[in-house]
C-alpha cells in the first residue's frame, strides 16, 4: 500500500521537486503551502512531470486550527518532510521578527500534528547555514555549529535543537535533520524548476535571469575574502539530487534503520565552488556570456562552506548525481522556457 506523506512548503522550489521524485519513488502526497512565495501553477507543473494531480491545502501553518484541520481530512499520513519557511539571508537581517514568528510557530504546529495523529517519521528542512563561518572544511555533522550569521540560520538552528527535545519526549517519533548546501538546477524535463514570486537572490537563479536579459547584471559580493579568488565559497547541490535524498531519507526512517531518535546528514555535491567559479561553470556549461561586477560584502554571508558527505553516502545510501555544470545547465533550460512563458502572460 502506498505511503502518505504531508510535504509542507510542496509549491516552492525544493519541496515541488521533492514531490516529483517522492512520486516517481511511489509515495502517496499531499501538499501543505499558502503560495507566499510560489504559485498555483507549480500543480500543473508537477501534473505534466509525473502524471499525477496532487492536492494542496492553501494554509499558512502559522495558524494552529487551520494546519490541524488538514490533518484531520487526511487519516493515516505515514510522513512528514517539512520545508515551509521564510528563507531569504538578507530579508531575515531586515525582518528577524517575522522569521522567528513564522519559521519557529509554523513548525511549532507542525510538531504539534504530528504528535496528535501518530505520525512518527518526520524530515526537517535544515541549511548548512547553522555552521556559521565553521572552524573546520570540510563540514561534517559533528562540526560545532558557530555563531548564526543571520536570523534566518538562527531560526534552523533553534529549529533543530526543537525537534532534538521534541524527539525525546516522544518515545515513538523519528526524524532526520537535512543540513544542505545550495539548492540549484531544474529537473531536466524543463518543465519545472525555481520560480521565485518575489526577486530571487540566490546566485543561480540571478545568473539565469541576468543572461536572459530580466536583470542587468550579477553582483558578487565581496572579493577580499580569504578563498581562492576572494569571493565566498559555496558547496552548490543539483535540486533533484537533494529531493532525493528526502526520499531516501523518509524510506531509512519508515524501514527503521535509524541508530537514534534523531539523526543529521549533510546532502550536498561534497565540494566547494566560489561565486566567480560558479559564473565560470554557467559560461562554460550553456556558451553564454554573463554581465557581472563586483560589489562590496553582503550583511549575512559566510565565507566558506562545503560538506563532507561519507555519512549520508554510508547511512541513506544516497549519493550527488549531478556537478556544476548539470546545474547551471539545466537552470538555464528552465529559465528560458519560463520566460517564454512569462512573455505570453
Amino acid at each position: 500500500m502506498q505511503k502518505r506523506v504531508v510535504v509542507t512548503g510542496g509549491m516552492g522550489y525544493i519541496g515541488s521537486h521533492t514531490i516529483i521524485d517522492l512520486i516517481d519513488n511511489g509515495f502517496e502526497v499531499i501538499s501543505i503551502d499558502n503560495y507566499l512565495n510560489s504559485e498555483p501553477e507549480v500543480l500543473d507543473r508537477i501534473f505534466d512531470v509525473t502524471g499525477v494531480r496532487v492536492k494542496n491545502y492553501n494554509v499558512d501553518l502559522v495558524d494552529a486550527a487551520a494546519t490541524k484541520a488538514v490533518f484531520e481530512a487526511n487519516p493515516n499520513i505515514d510522513g512528514i518532510i517539512h520545508f515551509a519557511a521564510l528563507k531569504s539571508v538578507g530579508e531575515s537581517v531586515e525582518k528577524p521578527w517575522e522569521y522567528f514568528h513564522n519559521n519557529m510557530n509554523s513548525l511549532l504546529n507542525v510538531l504539534k500534528c504530528a504528535a496528535d495523529f501518530n505520525i512518527s517519521s518526520f524530515i526537517f528542512s535544515s541549511s548548512c547555514s547553522v555552521y556559521g563561518n565553521a572552524n573546520e572544511l570540510p563540514v561534517t555533522e559533528n562540526t560545532p555549529m558557530q555563531e548564526a550569521e543571520s536570523p534566518y540560520a538562527r531560526t534552523k538552528q533553534i529549529g533543530e535543537h526543537i525537534i532534538t527535545d521534541f524527539a525525546k519526549a516522544h518515545p515513538d517519533f523519528k526524524a532526520i535533520l537535512l543540513r544542505y548546501f545550495n539548492p540549484a538546477g531544474a529537473h531536466e524535463s524543463a518543465k519545472i524548476g525555481e520560480s521565485p514570486t518575489y526577486n530571487a537572490s540566490n546566485l543561480v537563479p540571478v545568473i539565469t535571469e541576468t543572461a536572459i536579459g530580466k536583470r542587468k547584471q550579477v553582483t558578487v559580493f565581496g572579493s577580499d575574502y580569504d578563498t581562492r579568488d576572494g569571493s565566498c565559497v559555496r558547496d552548490y547541490i543539483h535540486v533533484m539530487d537533494l529531493a532525493n535524498a528526502h526520499t531516501k531519507s523518509l524510506e531509512y526512517l519508515m524501514q527503521n534503520k535509524n541508530e537514534q531518535a534523531c539523526e543529521i546528514f549533510n546532502v550536498a555535491i561534497g565540494e566547494g565552488v566560489s561565486v566567480l567559479e560558479a559564473v565560470q561553470a554557467f559560461e562554460r556549461s550553456t556558451q553564454q556570456k554573463l554581465n557581472y561586477v563586483i560589489g562590496e560584502r553582503r550583511e549575512g554571508d559566510v565565507i566558506a562552506i562545503y560538506a563532507n558527505l561519507d555519512k549520508a553516502a554510508a547511512r541513506l545510501g544516497w549519493q550527488p548525481k549531478r556537478d556544476i555544470d548539470a546545474i547551471m545547465r539545466t537552470a538555464w533550460e528552465w529559465e528560458k522556457v519560463r520566460s517564454k512563458q512569462t512573455a505570453k502572460v
